[in-house]
C-alpha cells in the first residue's frame, strides 16, 4: 500500500446525533474515491465501518471505526464513531486522534441532544469543525432552519459555506460559497458532479451569503479586515487563505451540505476536506509529559522527531487477539521500530505496520508522523497507553472516558462458566474502558458496570457470539448492612448438650454497644480469673465473628459494634472450642435482638448532568427516590445537580432520566458512605428477608 507524508494526511472524525448519517457517509466517501467498489449501507449490513456482529444485527454504530481513502493526492483517514447516548462515550476515542472533526447534522430533525455533546467533545480536543447538514434529500429536509439554529446555539462563527439546489428528493446539488460555483451531481447515483452556472432563482441568495462568508473571513484577521475595508471585498486567494485559518484556530464553523445515501454532496465535501482542513503539522506541537519526572513535553508532528505512537482504541478478537489502534504522534514507524510502553516501562515488540479498513488489516511499509495505523498482540499495550522511543520518552494524556453510571449482576447460565464470564470480561473491557466488572465483597455478585443498560446488554451479547459465553443480567442486589443503636449487657450465651459419651459445654457472658458509623468491630477480652479458659476464649469472638456476616434481622453483615466479654462458665470435661464458639454465637444474636438493631444503607454521589429546563421535574424525581440535593452548579451549556440517593432508588434510574429530558440528560453516580433505613421502608425489607428464609426453609 503507498506510503504517504505528513502533509498528505487528513484525519477526519465523523460526530454527531445517533441516525444523522456518519456511516453512510464514510461509506459514500469511500465509494466515490473509489477506496471500495460498491456503496456500503447499513441497512443490509455492508458498511465498511459498522462491521462488528452487534453493529450489523442492530443496525447502529457500536464503537470508533477507521477508514481511509486517496483524494487529490491526499490520504484521509475516517473515524467514524457512535452517536447513540449508550455508546457515544467512544467517540472519544476517535476525536483524541482526529485533526478535524465533521458533526453530521439531521435536515428534518436539526441539532439534537448529541449535537451539543459532540461539539463538546471536539472543543476538548480543540479540533477544527464543520457542520454537515445531511439528509437533505428527505421530506421536510430544511438547510436555511437548520442553518439559523446552528448559528443561535453555536455563535456567529458558525457559517454557510455551500448552499443546496433542490429541496427535498429535488436535492441535486450544492453551490461552492467560496468559489461561487454550481455543482450539479449525476441522477446516477455515481457520486458524479459537473460544474455549472448558480442557478437563477438562487444567484440573490447565494451572493448574500458568499458576502456573509467574506465579512466573517476578515473579522477573524487584521490583515484581511484592512483588505476588506480598503476593497469592500477579499480575492479568491485571500477568501480561501483566510477561510482555512479561521477554520484551523476554530474561528469558524463552516456549515455544508450533503445527502450521504444518494451520494449527492460527498465528492464537494472531500474537496473541502483536503483543501481546507489542517494537516497533522499544521496543528502545532503535540503535547505530553515526560514519564521519569513529570516535566511537559512539546513535540512537533513530524518524521524527524523520535518515533512515538498514542493507542486510542483496541479491539477484542478471539482469534487474532488483541488489536491496537494508534496514531503515530511524531517520527516514522518501521518495520524495525523499537519502542516501550511510557506507562509500564516494558519494551514491547511491533510486527509490521498495518492499517485498517473496516476490519480488514492492509499491510504498509511505513507510517509516517501523523498516520493511523494498527498492530496485533501487544503484550503490555493497551487503550491510552504510549509506545515511545526508550532514549526519548514521552507519555501522552489518556483519553477521559467517562465512568459507568450502571451495574448489572452476571450469572453464567451454565454451571461452571465462572472463570470464562471473567475471562471474557478482560478482553472486553480491554475494547470499552468504560465497561468495568467485578465482585462485589458485600454481596458476592459479579457486577458488570456501563452507560447504560443497553450498554450492558450490548456486552453480554459481544460475550456470547465472541467468546462463546452466555450469561444472565440481573438487577444487583443492594448491599445492605445491620448495625446496633443500643448498648445492652450482660447477655448470655449458653450452649449445653448431653447426647450420651462427652457432652458439650459452653457459657459466655457478654456486654454489646454501638461503635459509631465507620468504626468497625472489636473484641474486648474483660474477663478476670479463670471462669472461661484462655484457649476457649478466642472461640467466642469467632463465633460472633461468623454470626456477624450472616446477620440477625435480615441476613445482612452486623458492622459497626464492640462485645466486650466479661464472664462465663466451663466445664473441665465438655467444654471445648466449638461449644464456646456456639455459646458466642448465640450470646451475640440475642444482644443484637436487644440493642435496638437497625439497617443500614449505601448513599450514592450523584451528579445529573441536564438542560436547565428539566431541572424542576429531575429534583421533584430526586425528592420522590429519598434524595437530598447538595447544589446545582452551572456545566457549559446545562446545570449539574450534585445530590446524595439511596442506592436503592437508583437501579432504575437511567431509563427515568432519559424519559424525562428526552435523552438529553446524563448522570455518574459513586458511592458516598452509608446511613440509617427508613422505619417504614426497613420494615419492608426484613419482611420480604424473612419472606426468601421461609422459601427457603420450606
Amino acid at each position: 500500500m503507498k506510503v504517504y507524508d505528513t502533509s498528505d494526511i487528513r484525519n477526519v472524525a465523523l460526530v454527531g446525533h445517533g441516525d444523522s448519517g456518519k456511516t453512510t457517509l464514510a461509506s459514500a466517501f469511500l465509494f466515490v474515491a473509489g477506496a471500495v467498489k460498491r456503496l456500503g449501507r447499513t441497512e443490509d449490513g455492508t458498511a465498511t465501518t459498522d462491521f462488528d456482529d452487534e453493529e450489523i444485527q442492530r443496525k447502529i454504530s457500536l464503537q470508533t471505526a477507521t477508514a481511509h481513502l486517496e483524494w487529490g493526492g491526499t490520504k484521509i483517514n475516517l473515524l467514524d464513531t457512535p452517536g447513540y447516548a449508550a455508546f457515544v462515550a467512544d467517540a472519544k476515542a476517535g476525536v483524541a486522534v482526529a485533526d478535524a472533526a465533521l458533526i453530521l447534522v439531521e435536515a428534518v430533525a436539526g441539532i439534537q441532544v448529541l449535537t451539543a455533546r459532540t461539539f463538546r467533545f471536539a472543543g476538548e480536543y480543540d479540533l477544527p469543525t464543520v457542520f454537515v447538514v445531511n439528509k437533505l434529500d428527505r421530506e421536510n429536509a430544511d438547510f436555511d432552519r437548520v442553518l439559523g439554529a446552528l448559528q443561535a446555539r453555536f455563535g456567529r462563527e458558525t457559517v454557510a459555506v455551500q448552499l443546496p439546489i433542490g429541496r427535498d428528493h429535488g436535492f441535486c446539488g450544492v453551490i461552492d460559497l467560496v468559489t461561487l460555483t454550481a455543482h450539479r451531481y449525476s441522477v446516477d447515483a455515481s457520486g458524479t458532479s459537473q460544474v455549472e452556472p448558480i442557478p437563477a432563482e438562487l444567484a440573490d441568495e447565494a451572493r448574500r451569503l458568499h458576502g456573509a462568508l467574506v465579512e466573517a473571513v476578515a473579522e477573524t484577521d487584521d490583515q484581511l479586515m484592512e483588505a476588506y475595508f480598503e476593497s469592500g471585498d477579499l480575492t479568491g486567494e485571500q477568501l480561501t487563505a483566510g477561510l482555512r485559518n479561521a477554520i484551523r484556530l476554530r474561528r469558524l464553523y463552516p456549515v455544508v451540505c450533503s445527502s450521504a445515501s444518494t451520494l449527492v454532496g460527498p465528492r464537494s465535501l472531500l474537496d473541502l476536506i483536503v483543501g481546507l482542513l489542517p494537516a497533522p503539522g499544521e496543528r502545532g506541537p503535540v503535547h505530553g509529559t515526560n514519564p521519569k519526572d513529570e516535566s511537559p513535553i512539546a513535540r512537533p508532528v513530524a518524521d524527524s522527531e523520535p518515533i512515538a505512537l498514542f493507542t486510542f482504541k483496541t479491539i477484542a478478537e478471539p482469534y487474532a487477539g488483541r488489536l491496537s489502534l494508534f496514531r503515530v504522534m511524531s517520527g516514522i514507524l518501521r518495520a524495525d521500530s523499537h519502542v516501550v510502553n511510557a506507562r509500564t516501562e516494558t519494551p514491547e515488540r511491533l510486527g509490521p505496520p498495518s492499517v485498517m479498513q473496516g476490519k480488514t488489516i492492509e499491510a504498509v511499509e511505513q507510517l509516517h508522523a501523523g498516520d493511523i495505523g494498527v498492530v496485533a498482540k501487544l503484550k503490555e499495550t493497551h487503550t491510552s497507553d504510549t509506545l515511545c522511543d526508550a532514549a526519548h520518552p514521552i507519555r501522552f494524556a489518556p483519553i477521559a472516558f467517562p465512568a459507568p453510571s450502571i451495574s448489572f449482576a452476571v450469572e453464567p447460565k451454565s454451571k461452571g462458566d465462572e472463570e470464562k464470564i471473567s475471562t471474557a470480561l478482560v478482553r472486553l473491557t480491554e475494547e470499552d474502558p468504560v465497561l468495568r466488572f467485578g465482585r462485589d465483597p458485600r454481596t458476592h455478585e459479579l457486577l458488570v458496570s456501563g452507560t447504560s443498560q443497553v450498554h450492558v446488554e450490548v456486552a453480554i451479547q459481544k460475550m456470547r457470539k465472541k467468546f462463546g459465553v452466555d450469561a444472565i443480567l440481573k438487577q444487583p442486589k443492594v448491599p445492605y448492612l445491620e448495625t446496633i443503636k443500643k448498648r445492652v449487657g450482660p447477655i448470655e450465651g449458653k450452649h449445653k448438650k448431653q447426647s450420651g459419651g462427652r457432652g458439650q459445654f459452653g457459657v459466655c457472658v457478654i456486654e454489646m454497644e454501638p461503635t459509631g458509623r465507620g468504626g468497625g468491630y472489636e473484641f474486648v477480652d474483660k474477663i478476670f480469673g479463670g471462669s472461661i479458659p484462655h484457649n476457649f476464649r478466642p472461640a467466642v469472638d469467632k463465633g460472633i465473628q461468623e454470626s456477624a456476616v450472616r446477620g440477625v434481622i435480615a441476613g445482612f453483615p452486623v458492622v459497626d459494634f464492640r462485645v466486650t466479654l466479661v464472664d462465663g462458665k466451663y466445664h473441665d470435661v465438655d467444654s471445648s472450642e466449638m461449644a464456646f464458639k456456639i455459646a458466642g454465637s448465640l450470646a451475640f444474636k440475642e444482644g443484637v435482638q436487644q440493642a435496638k438493631p437497625t439497617l443500614l444503607e449505601p448513599l450514592m454521589a450523584v451528579e445529573i448532568t441536564a438542560p436547565e429546563e428539566y431541572m424542576g421535574e429531575i429534583m421533584g424525581d430526586l425528592s420522590a427516590r429519598r434524595g437530598k440535593p447538595q447544589g446545582i452548579e452551572p456545566h457549559g451549556t446545562h446545570q449539574m445537580i450534585k445530590a446524595l440517593v439511596p442506592m436503592a432508588e437508583m437501579l432504575t434510574y437511567a431509563s427515568t432520566l432519559k424519559s424525562i429530558t428526552s435523552d438529553r440528560g446524563s448522570y455518574q453516580m459513586e458511592f458516598d458512605h452509608y446511613d440509617e433505613v427508613p422505619a417504614q421502608i426497613q420494615s419492608q425489607i426484613v419482611a420480604q428477608a424473612e419472606k426468601s428464609r421461609d422459601g427457603e426453609g420450606g
